[in-house]
């Protein structure tokens, strides 16, 4: 039986060095990203970094619709998206998807298999994106002896926790004007912590994703973004959305309506 290829390469004198070469020059790209905050713990300075041979993430990236991971799949992983869009969903073969969440630049994903060891739900890209993949059992061998991994790791997990709350208020909302209103004031917030414009942005999902995140049918939400730009409060044009009266617009998601 022939050797394959690489592995033909790999035997060779040089392999090591091209290995290190190739991790040092992921180490650069890794500490220069502006990822860099989201990925590793701003306290720890160069040398520890230098340190964390597994903490330096690789990086995928993905095509539109393709799977980050699936339901049931065991979690290794977390992952920062470094670029593009995703949403979180579970599957359904009698009725829609539904979606869970959508997730972008500088946000994380991969948390929901930390209890279990398996993923509960599903990921997929909406557009072609791009994330770190950091291994969770290098940051769990490595907490005790850094504990400032261990408080990152945990920061991490507390922004989702409050971004869960945020997606939990916008579904209590009995009024499905709140909810909608209320679901592209929290888009706008998460654009302009990118340093983007709260009301101007590119919706990235669809009318029916909108829907099913937010438990409406795509009808209603197709009706009420008509009623929005005829009220005045968002002018859509395709799936570029600009919130033309940002004020009333917030009035609408606390459940009051503008006089």
């Amino acid at each position: 039986m022939s050797t394959k290829p690489e592995q033909q390469n790999c035997q060779s004198s040089s392999c090591g060095n091209d290995l290190q070469g190739l991790v040092a020059e992921a180490k650069a790209h890794c500490q220069h990203c502006d990822m860099n905050p989201v990925c590793h713990p701003p306290a720890l300075n160069t040398a520890q970094l230098e340190s964390l041979e597994q903490w330096f993430p690789t990086r995928r990236r993905l095509k539109r619709g393709e799977a980050l991971y699936e339901v049931g799949e065991p979690f290794n992983a977390i992952y920062a998206v470094r670029s593009g869009f995703f949403k979180t969903l579970l599957p359904s073969q009698q009725q829609r998807d539904q979606i869970t969440g959508f997730q972008m630049t500088g946000e994380i994903l991969g948390l929901d298999g930390i209890g279990s060891g398996f993923h509960a739900c599903q990921a997929i890209a909406l557009e072609g994106s791009e994330v770190c993949m950091v291994p969770y059992g290098s940051v769990d061998e490595l907490a005790s002896n850094l504990p400032t991994l261990h408080a990152h790791l945990n920061k991490l997990m507390s922004q989702r926790i409050v971004q869960d709350q945020t997606a939990f208020q916008i579904l209590a909302n009995l009024r499905s004007e709140s909810r909608l209103a209320a679901f592209l004031m929290d888009l706008g917030k998460r654009f302009a912590a990118l340093g983007y414009s709260p009301n101007s942005f590119v919706l990235r999902m669809t009318r029916e994703e909108i829907g099913s995140y937010l438990g409406l049918s795509l009808e209603t939400v197709s009706r009420l973004f008509s009623r929005f730009q005829e009220d005045g409060l968002v002018d859509v044009q395709t799936r570029h959305l600009h919130v033309t009266n940002p004020e009333a617009l917030a009035l609408i998601a606390s459940g009051k309506h503008p006089h």
